[in-house]
């Protein structure tokens, strides 16, 4: 079995150590980083577990198999000399959870109106990240959507 970890170590990557909901630790191949619609982070992991492999003629052995887990971002941790950077992020375009919509109205300067992106039924636009939205509003080039009212400046910028 040591053989087989060793094998799946050197084709996978990068690796990471998750902490279980018991408190075990695991490494797991990291596969991509997820942000839920309730905006928390989590990983996408393949743990790599035992499994039963049986040959034509009736033999058997052990392998290891990746078994997809979910892991919340506050339970993995790096490992060291391992590169993370080439990881997908997907889920809220990785922190584009606000939408800026071009309006128009008679008379100079133009002006976009910011909306939350999945809070809000008039939301339209191109999808923008926290740190875009508060420099936005910052600047007042977007007005808050009277609807869903955001406030980008009390979230935490990406």
């Amino acid at each position: 079995m040591v053989a087989e970890a060793e094998r799946w170590r050197a084709m996978a990557g990068p690796w990471a150590r998750a902490t279980l909901p018991d408190d075990q630790e695991l490494d797991v191949v990291v596969v991509e980083r997820v942000r839920a619609a309730d905006g928390t982070w989590w990983y996408e992991a393949d743990a790599i577990l035992p499994a039963r492999y049986q040959e034509a003629d009736g033999s058997t052995r052990p392998v290891g198999a990746p078994t997809r887990i979910s892991v919340p971002a506050e339970r993995i941790r790096p490992i060291p000399d391992e590169v993370y950077d080439a990881v997908p992020t997907r889920g809220a375009v990785a922190g584009r959870q606000w939408r800026v919509e071009a309006c128009r109205r008679q008379g100079p300067p133009p002006y976009a109106r910011l909306h939350r992106a999945r809070a809000c039924w008039q939301a339209t636009g191109d999808l923008i990240t926290t740190t875009e939205a508060a420099q936005l509003v910052a600047d007042g080039l977007a007005r808050q959507c009277d609807v869903c009212r955001p406030d980008p400046s009390a979230e935490q910028h990406d």
